[in-house]
């Protein structure tokens, strides 16, 4: 079974690019250009993990990730937050951390590689 990832980013060209590798990787994705229905997707989804931009259209993606781990039915989800901002690492110390951070531009074997360590865990 492939394993499931929603995949967050409100820039379209990201977006279809993070798609295409990830499907060629045999992965099942879920594109979204919005995190404001991030819950209902998640519940329909079931991803195994959520790969989402920080900087998104009227949403700040720290803040949605530390409402995703406090809720404890999505806490469990390994999230990777991806920026082109460096000092957006900083969501690495504090409560409600998402369980990586990759800095664009991304290197697609690196971004790879993360995610697969995510899913092992």
């Amino acid at each position: 079974m492939k394993k499931r990832i929603l995949v967050i980013d409100d820039d379209p060209g990201i977006l279809d690019a993070l798609q295409i590798m990830l499907e060629s990787d045999n992965y099942e994705v879920r594109p979204l250009g919005r995190a404001d229905k991030i819950f209902e997707e998640i519940d329909a989804f079931e991803p195994d993990l959520i790969l989402m931009d920080v900087m998104l259209a009227g949403v700040d993606g720290r803040n949605v990730c530390k409402a995703l781990k406090a809720e404890g039915k999505y806490s469990l989800i390994p999230t990777i937050l991806i920026s082109a901002n460096i000092n957006a690492y900083s969501i690495m110390f504090e409560k409600g951390a998402p369980n990586d951070f990759v800095s664009k531009p991304f290197d697609m074997e690196d971004l790879l590689h993360r995610i697969e360590v995510q899913l092992a865990a």
